[in-house]
Formats: structure tokens, C-alpha cells, sequence
């Protein structure tokens, strides 16, 4: 039994630069990962099976088909190595932001890749196909990513920044969020993050204004360094200057009765 923690995704900054002929956007994103996410478990079994647990379950419920199991049957068709017993302990809210299905296909194609001796490198063109997100999260390291997110430039990150992410129990459709992008290209993603934005802020806003409130009362916090939506939202986040600050924003902001995350970088 393999057992892979999908670690959540951040967009640091996220510089939407274009519309592409092929429908995808033009991207420059820097990556970043928590230590916590959904906890996906695999077993070699006599026959396929695919079960949910976790409190966010629900949100999966009669989906059949989904990231998990076609990363799975992709892999199969490109390494073998038979049938699995899989389960995901879904841990992270449902189309938040923070690269839930993609963390779980990756985490998915990491377990099977350790249990059948296939290294990341070679699953790459697998998580490539399922998702822009995936192959980022296949190697769960901060880099910044460019094309769709998939062209990808490890750089040191952050390890052990304290976090806090937040998100507000709004779920926010990625493909509304970039509908609704301004087409307007304001610029290349800085060498500072801090210097950076999320241009899918503006439209994620429009769509949930909870998120005002969300990142309000996140820039509010003592300690904050840096305040940002995450991919297309509605999770929002703060990085810290320390442990006792993110635990005092965690416990501020408990009271509104958002899902709350104290973690840290990786």
C-alpha cells in the first residue's frame, strides 16, 4: 500500500498574458505547496475500485469518472502494471483554487510510479494530458510555470514559511473566472513575487464578492507578508512571519466559519 499526500497548490502570483487559439491562456505562475492536502492511498487489488472518504466526499459524490480514476487508467495504458485499489481522503474543498483534482491525479500517478518503479520525469506527458496544473503538482516543488503552467523552472521557493489559507465556502467555476478575465496583458511576472498579482482576482470578485472580505481581513492580520487569491479562488491565503502570528490570524478569522488551513510552505 502507497500512501501520497496531495499537497495543495498556490499561485504565489498568476500574470494572465494572453488568449491562446487553442482556448487555453498564456500564463506566468510561480507554484508553491503546503505540507497538508487530500490523501490518496493505493493497493494492488484483483479488480479496480475507487472509494471517497474525507469531509469534502460530498462534493465528489456520483461524479464517476474524474481525474483520479482516468490518471489511473492512463497510466495503465502507458506502464501497466494492473488493477488498484485506490482512495481518496478528500481533505481540500471542491473547485477552490488550490489544484484539488490535480493534486489528486499527480499524488495518484506518484503512488502508482512508486509502486511499479516509473519515475516522475516519465509520467510527465500522463499529467501533462489530464490537466495545466497537474504536472506541477506531479513534482509538488515551487517553480514558476509558463505556457498553460506545464513549462516548468524549479526555483528555491519558501520552505517552512508559515501559511494560512482560507477559503470562504464559495465554489468559483475556473472556466467563468477566465471568461471573465479583462484580456489585458499588464505585464511579466517579477522576480519578487510580493510585487506580483493574481489577474484572476478581479473576475473571481465579481463572481464571489466574499472574496473581498476573505482577503480584508487576511491583509488585516499582523504578521502578513504577503496576501493573495490562489488560482482562480475562492481560496485566499497569507503567508507569515511566524508560527504564533499565523495561529492568531487562524483563530481572528475562525469565528466567520470559513474552512481554514494552518500550514506551511514545503
Amino acid at each position: 500500500m502507497i500512501v501520497e499526500i496531495a499537497k495543495a497548490k498556490l499561485n504565489l502570483a498568476l500574470h494572465v498574458r494572453a488568449r491562446r487559439a487553442d482556448g487555453y491562456h498564456e500564463l506566468e505562475t510561480l507554484f508553491a505547496f503546503v505540507a497538508d492536502g487530500d490523501v490518496v492511498t493505493v493497493a494492488p487489488a484483483d479488480a479496480d475500485s475507487f472509494a471517497l472518504t474525507g469531509p469534502f466526499a460530498a462534493g465528489l459524490d456520483g461524479e464517476g469518472d474524474n481525474l483520479v480514476t482516468r490518471a489511473a487508467r492512463s497510466f495503465r495504458e502507458k506502464f501497466g502494471g494492473g488493477t488498484h485499489a485506490i482512495t481518496l481522503d478528500k481533505r481540500l474543498p471542491v473547485a477552490s483554487g488550490i489544484g484539488g483534482g490535480s493534486a489528486d491525479a499527480a499524488a495518484t500517478l506518484r503512488a502508482l510510479g512508486r509502486l511499479h518503479g516509473v519515475t516522475p520525469n516519465a509520467m510527465f506527458p500522463i499529467a501533462d494530458a489530464l490537466g495545466s496544473d497537474v504536472p506541477a503538482c506531479l513534482y509538488g516543488v515551487s517553480a514558476i510555470g509558463r505556457g498553460r503552467g506545464e513549462q516548468l523552472e524549479p526555483v528555491p521557493g519558501l520552505p517552512g514559511t508559515p501559511v494560512l489559507l482560507v477559503n470562504p465556502g464559495v465554489a468559483v467555476s475556473t472556466a467563468e473566472v477566465f471568461r471573465r478575465w479583462d484580456g489585458i496583458d499588464h505585464g511579466p511576472l517579477p522576480a519578487d513575487p510580493r510585487a506580483g498579482r493574481n489577474d484572476l482576482e478581479p473576475p473571481a470578485r465579481a463572481i464571489a464578492p466574499v472574496i473581498d472580505e476573505v482577503l480584508d481581513m487576511l491583509v488585516k492580520q499582523p504578521g502578513a507578508v504577503l496576501t493573495r487569491m490562489s488560482g482562480s479562488g475562492a481560496t485566499c491565503f497569507a503567508l507569515f512571519d511566524g508560527e504564533a502570528s499565523r495561529d492568531a490570524a487562524a483563530a481572528a478569522i475562525a469565528p466567520k466559519g470559513w474552512w481554514l488551513l494552518a500550514t506551511s510552505l514545503t
